[in-house]
């Protein structure tokens, strides 16, 4: 007999006619430095992936993205501490970290610190607004955060840089594998450039794909 299956009262009958399980829902705990894009975008993921449940915490203070790391990171030693030192956290949360290169100092050493602690980073270069462009089409060329906002403004014209920075998010979480395809390609680029960290280049997409797959094995089994 196989190890691990159980003689008796009905064995794989029983398991065929139980079907397919739910998993648990998973929590991702994002630190962002943003106060009013990011959180009005993952607002819009949550809402469309109902079977994962997010929470956003806000970072403010100098030194972003390390302060972001530093936040995160804290959090995840805080949690393995409660489960007695091992390498997991409560059941079904995720922490990421999610900042932008954009003039800030450290960057680099913000994603080592992540790393280091089994933070996941949903980084961008130069700035958050590359990835919600990707939801409208490729963009693959160097570029500021002040070229990333007035290509979104271009696209999106309910976006204003210089107000509530706030796209239909809505409307753009509906793009959001296409996002991810074009944004794993612009990171294959930047690899086969030798600069993983290149501008322009976003692991958001890993993010959003993490949380899409979390809340499908979550959703009830299809019927009939």
């Amino acid at each position: 007999m196989a190890r691990g299956v159980r003689a008796g009262r009905g064995g794989a009958s029983d398991l065929k006619r139980r079907g397919p399980q739910r998993e648990p829902k998973r929590r991702f705990v994002l630190f962002c430095e943003g106060a009013k894009t990011e959180p009005a975008y993952f607002a819009a993921i949550r809402r469309a992936c109902s079977g994962a449940m997010i929470a956003v915490e806000i970072v403010r203070g100098p030194g972003a993205p390390m302060t972001v790391a530093e936040e995160a990171t804290q959090e995840a030693k805080s949690r393995k501490r409660g489960r007695r030192g091992t390498d997991s956290f409560e059941e079904g949360d995720r922490i990421w970290a999610v900042f932008d290169r954009d003039a800030h100092p450290r960057f680099d050493d913000a994603v080592t610190l992540c790393e280091r602690h089994g933070v996941k980073v949903g980084r961008s270069d130069p700035c958050f607004e590359l990835w919600l462009i990707l939801h409208q089409g490729d963009y693959n060329k160097p570029c500021s955060s002040q070229d990333a906002q007035r290509k979104l403004a271009q696209l999106r014209p309910e976006y204003d840089k210089d107000g509530t920075k706030t796209p239909n998010c809505g409307e753009l979480a509906g793009h959001v594998e296409e996002a991810e395809e074009r944004a794993e390609a612009q990171l294959q680029r930047r690899e086969e450039e030798g600069a993983p960290y290149g501008n322009p280049s976003t692991t958001v997409g890993r993010l959003t794909r993490a949380i899409r797959e979390a809340a499908e094995r979550a959703s009830p089994p299809a019927t009939g």
